[in-house]
């Protein structure tokens, strides 16, 4: 590559059968150091990207075979592509194509004839905020948090490799059926808790969920993404093991009461603790009525926090 940069500020795929536009777009880019990719119509688009993906799209409304609107629609649909900032480019002044661009998950447009110096700025702005989107996932891929965002009604708008596993793995523990991605609905047990903290607390982020299947605490924290309407959800997940002994003597319980307690944590069902300790699921019934009565509690899940809450286990 030639010009007067010797780095390359990002990958551009430019889809547009006009060859004065191709000229215009591969030399101007080319000489502000970007690397071009060149399609003519959105079905040869899409085969390319499929073996290098562009950091961003200059994207014609109207072409042959599949026009702009559906080649975005498809790309917005792939989880491979969806992020990939798109900009229309049209000829079109009417509101109504140019909103159908945004509908179709575009995130600006460039209205021909183009003007390199325009052409240039709006890509520094949408490449210089799609990685930092980049570096705020990579982020929290690598720790030990999870997360991801809703809007008012509980559906997901937004959702990190991490996030999507955390969703997988309570998923199961909790015995739930369902598919998590964008746009779903959250868990029940989660979505009931979104709804109660926005209805009743003025500081929703005050608030937070906690459940506890075979031996995992699960934990989310809620606040309110500025601007958007969204809320942004924080996501943990810790592994503890049980010390029978320190639960027995910090909660005042029996051994067996203990024991009972460390199992139904892990998930188990009164007749499934029961044949494991070798009693009968009456008999696991009664110890559960005297922990109920010794922690203050009505539920075996109440039960559990108490004691995750109380101990260092």
């Amino acid at each position: 590559m030639t010009g007067k940069y010797s780095h390359i500020n990002g990958i551009v795929m430019i889809i547009d059968d006009t060859p004065g536009n191709l000229a215009l777009l591969t030399e101007t880019l080319s000489e502000a150091g970007y690397r071009v990719l060149v399609a003519t119509d959105g079905a040869s688009a899409l085969e390319q990207i499929a073996y290098l993906t562009p950091d961003i799209i200059l994207l014609d409304v109207l072409m042959p075979g599949i026009d702009g609107f559906e080649t975005c629609n498809r790309l917005k649909s792939e989880p491979e592509t969806a992020n990939i900032p798109v900009l229309f480019m049209t000829a079109l002044s009417e509101l109504d194509d140019l909103l159908r661009g945004f509908g179709e998950g575009a995130v600006d447009y460039l209205v021909k004839p183009l003007r390199p110096p325009e052409v240039l700025a709006r890509l520094d702005v949408q490449l210089s905020q799609s990685r930092n989107l980049r570096r705020v996932e990579n982020f929290l891929n690598n720790s030990p948090f999870s997360a991801l965002a809703i809007d008012s009604s509980g559906n997901i708008t937004w959702l990190t490799p991490e996030g999507a596993r955390w969703m997988d793995e309570f998923q199961q523990k909790h015995m739930l059926t369902g598919k998590y991605e964008l746009n779903s609905p959250l868990p029940k047990p989660i979505l009931e808790w979104v709804k109660q903290s926005l209805a009743v607390a003025e500081k929703p982020e005050e608030r937070s969920f906690e459940s506890y299947r075979a031996g995992i605490s699960f934990s989310v924290k809620i606040t309110p993404c500025q601007k958007t309407g969204e809320y942004f959800l924080i996501l943990e997940k810790n592994t503890r093991e049980w010390d029978i002994d320190s639960v027995k003597t910090s909660m005042g319980l029996t051994f067996r009461e203990a024991e009972i307690l460390m199992w139904i944590s892990r998930g188990k069902t009164n007749k499934e603790v029961g044949v494991i300790l070798g009693s009968s699921p009456r008999t696991i019934n009664k110890h559960l009525e005297h922990i109920f009565e010794k922690l203050g509690v009505v539920t075996r899940a109440a039960a559990v926090s108490i004691v995750l809450q109380r101990t260092s286990i």
